[in-house]
């Protein structure tokens, strides 16, 4: 299941995660984040509880997206022990993202 990031769930689900997270910097009226969208939610259902697959929309939670200077989007961000480890924009197939995620 891919987990909605909130400002009060963000720093509990991702910077206190133990293992790593793919956070997808995303917005509603952008085409290339819909097209992410059913890939992150095969991504979470193959990675089970070695990963987590988040995702957060940038227009709600702007606060967050502003303090890692996320300009474009889709935003595929991964944090491992609350630090960014990779980060990569656009649309990416799943493989690209168990990649990311170092599955």
């Amino acid at each position: 299941m891919v987990i909605e990031l909130t400002q009060d769930n963000f720093k509990k689900e991702v910077l206190e995660s133990d293992v790593p997270v793919l956070v997808d910097f995303w917005a509603r009226w952008c085409m290339p984040c819909l097209r992410t969208a059913p890939i992150l939610e095969e991504l979470a259902l193959e990675v089970g509880d070695r990963a987590k697959v988040a995702k957060l929309d940038v227009d709600a939670i702007y606060q967050i997206a502003d303090e890692y200077e996320i300009m474009s989007i889709p935003t595929l961000t991964v944090f491992v022990n609350g630090e960014i480890k990779e980060q990569v924009i656009g649309v990416k197939s799943k493989q690209e993202m168990i990649r990311l995620l170092g599955l």
